[in-house]
């Protein structure tokens, strides 16, 4: 009797130091999984940790988006609207897309101005956004299939209406106003911008190319292009120093670096680009803002805010002064706005960012 009770205390001490060793060998594994997951939440917050990197500028660089232009109404916006139709009060007489709205866009601030181009049957190229000069202009027809000669007789502001055609305010004052690249790039020959082609034909690339190369290579670096995958390409392979855009490879970036961009990866989609971020996109890429900004600026890439991304397919400027209070104090990347008369003395005397 003396003997079972001895055996079966000594089975059960047995069973405690089996349960007590199986309990502490789970504790430390899983102290040992904790001290690992610590480790990697460490290494992910300090390799994007944004606090410790120094701004890669001393300011915003601002980019006016066909320089100083009449605001419209986006409200059910389509790729058919005629946004000149749509014309909301707006406090200056400067019409988009011209030399004098470039000339004071640059005196309100910007670093570099947005423009559109077509081609035009005599060889050249003309600055003008609509696909058709039906909207905003007294003429009719497709803009490239006019000549240089003939866009530049039209009144570039004779469509403007803010009150539902009752008035037209610009009639007659946009006579001649349409410009050439040329005209742009020898007005302004030490100014950056950046090109919008509005087509998807390869063949607009091949002849932006063959005029880009007609300039010295310090200037082609002063210049960005963006637009179509097929006629970009054709300049990004041309000219690699240029830093280009087409909607797939913005797509690809950033949605390339959110999933792996904790590493300190950079796709190399992410390289030699000018990348538009939406505000409310941008607090997704890890290292927001100045990690993300010394990344990009590593492999030849410039960011540039634009408003909210809410699907629409259409881009907005960051144009409310307000919204600048949302930024870091020290933000210095990109700012891609439709109103620079805004945004331009915001930033400039200092009174959003006190510097």
């Amino acid at each position: 009797m003396v003997s079972k009770i001895a055996h079966r205390l000594q089975s059960g001490r047995v069973r405690a130091c089996r349960i007590a060793y199986v309990v502490v060998k789970r504790w430390k594994v899983k102290k040992f999984i904790a001290l690992l997951v610590g480790v990697f939440v460490l290494f992910v917050y300090l390799n994007n940790a944004s606090f410790w990197v120094a701004p890669i500028g001393s300011a915003p660089v601002l980019i006016a988006h066909r320089g100083l232009s009449q605001d419209f109404d986006r409200e059910g916006l389509t790729n058919d609207t005629c946004t000149a139709e749509r014309m909301l009060p707006t406090p200056h007489d400067y019409l988009e897309n011209t030399i004098p709205s470039m000339e004071a866009a640059f005196a309100y601030g910007a670093d570099s101005i947005e423009f559109d181009i077509h081609p035009t049957v005599d060889a050249h190229f003309a600055v003008f956004h609509d696909w058709t000069i039906d909207c905003r202009t007294n003429g009719t027809g497709i803009t490239r299939e006019q000549t240089l000669e003939n866009l530049q007789t039209l009144d570039i502001g004779y469509g403007y209406t803010a009150d539902n055609g009752q008035t037209y305010p610009f009639r007659g004052k946009g006579v001649g106003m349409m410009p050439s690249l040329d005209e742009v790039l020898l007005t302004f020959p030490d100014r950056q911008f950046v090109i919008n082609i509005k087509s998807g034909d390869p063949n607009e690339g091949v002849l932006l190319g063959d005029r880009l190369a007609a300039i010295p290579r310090d200037r082609q670096a002063q210049l960005m292009v963006y637009g179509a995958s097929q006629p970009i390409s054709q300049i990004r392979e041309r000219f690699p120093h240029i830093r280009t855009l087409w909607p797939q490879r913005l797509r690809h970036c950033l949605s390339r670096y959110i999933a792996f961009g904790w590493t300190g990866h950079i796709p190399a989609s992410c390289e030699g680009n000018m990348l538009m971020v939406p505000i409310n996109v941008a607090p997704w890429l890890w290292g927001w803002p100045n990690r993300f900004l010394q990344r990009m600026e590593q492999v030849e890439t410039r960011v540039f805010l634009v408003g909210d991304y809410r699907g629409e397919g259409f881009s907005q400027g960051f144009d409310d002064p307000e919204r600048l209070k949302t930024l870091p104090s020290d933000y210095t990347g990109g700012i891609w706005t439709d109103r620079i008369d805004l945004i331009g003395p915001a930033v400039r005397e200092g009174g959003i960012f006190n510097r």
